[in-house]
C-alpha cells in the first residue's frame, strides 16, 4: 500500500503541492489527473524518492520514503516500475537493451532468459519482432510502448506512469 500523507513541495515561492492526502491499497489502480504545472509529476517523483518533501510522508509498505537512503530505499526503487513522460529511451541502445536495462544492472540472468523476457513484454504492448530496431527508427507512440515493457520487465509490485497533459480542443 502508498500512503500520502499532508505531503508539501515548494519550490521557492511556488507551492506545488499544498498537504495533499492519498491512500492507494495494494492491487488498486489510481489515476491522478490535473492541468499542466499542478504538481502530478513532483507527486510521483516523491513516490518513487526521487524528490524529499517539504513536509509530510510518502509511506510505502510501512516505510517512510523520506527516511530511506542507499541499499533500502534501492530495494523499495526495484519494485516500481516507472514510465516517465517523455519515455527516457536510451538512443545509443537498441529496444532489446533499453528493456533488458535494469535486469543486465540487478539480476544474473542468462542471455536466453533476458530475451525470453523481451520477447513477453514486447509482445504484452504489441511491438513483437522491435528488439533490434533502436529508438529513432521508432514513433513516438511505439517509444512509449517500449517504455512500458522497461518498466514491466522487473515484474513490479508498483506501476506508475506519467503522461503528458492533452491539449484541449477548442
Amino acid at each position: 500500500m502508498i500512503s500520502i500523507s499532508n505531503l508539501k513541495k515548494s519550490f521557492g515561492n511556488n507551492e506545488v503541492l499544498q498537504g495533499v492526502c492519498l491512500d492507494i491499497p495494494d492491487g488498486t489502480t489510481t489515476v491522478v489527473i490535473g492541468s499542466s504545472g499542478c504538481g502530478k509529476t513532483v507527486l510521483l517523483k516523491h513516490i518513487v524518492g526521487l524528490m524529499r518533501p517539504d513536509d509530510g510522508e510518502v509511506i510505502i509498505d510501512g516505510q517512510k520514503m523520506s527516511t530511506l537512503y542507499g541499499s533500502v530505499l534501492f530495494e523499495i526503487r526495484r519494485r516500481i516500475g516507472v514510465v516517465f513522460q517523455g519515455s527516457a529511451l536510451l538512443d545509443s541502445l537498441s529496444v532489446a537493451e533499453n528493456i533488458t536495462l535494469g535486469l543486465r544492472e540487478h539480476t544474473r540472468l542468462s542471455q536466453e532468459e533476458l530475451q525470453k523476457i523481451v520477447n513477453e513484454k514486447l509482445s504484452l504492448v504489441h511491438l513483437d519482432g522491435t528488439e533490434g530496431l533502436m529508438p529513432s527508427e521508432l514513433s513516438g507512440g511505439m517509444k512509449k510502448r517500449v517504455a512500458i515493457a522497461r518498466a514491466l520487465a522487473m515484474n513490479p509490485s508498483i506501476f506508475c506512469m506519467m503522461n503528458p497533459q492533452q491539449p484541449s480542443t477548442p
